[in-house]
């Protein structure tokens, strides 16, 4: 089966998405990227345990940190989906390139090129 998602998402894959890091995520926006979202197991059946919790708890803190900054916070968000969901995983890509589309770019990347 080959999912069709938007050309513009660019994966990376983490053992557990309890690796990813708020850092991890701001940084995404600084370097320029116009959204952010990560995908974890289901909640409940994390291999690591908890790890997609922590992932939760941690795009929930970007995402204020996100608002405090004037940057719509909405631009990162935490999905979640079993391994044998691939189609609900290229309908995930496609609602967050939906969601980036109607809040325009990055302000970040906006104010660089606008300094250059």
């Amino acid at each position: 089966m080959r999912l069709q998602y938007p050309t513009n998402i660019k994966i990376i894959l983490v053992p557990c998405t309890g690796k990813i890091d708020v850092l991890h995520i701001l940084h995404a926006f600084e370097k320029g990227a116009d959204g952010v979202y990560a995908v974890g197991c289901m909640e409940g059946d994390c291999h690591y345990n908890s790890g997609n919790l922590r992932a939760r708890k941690r795009v929930e803190q970007a995402q204020k940190i996100l608002n405090t900054i004037g940057i719509e916070g909405e631009r990162a968000q935490m999905y979640n989906l079993s391994s044998a969901e691939g189609p609900r995983f290229a309908q995930f890509a496609v609602e967050m390139d939906e969601r980036i589309r109607k809040l325009g770019p990055n302000p970040i990347k906006l104010a660089q090129k606008k300094a250059a």
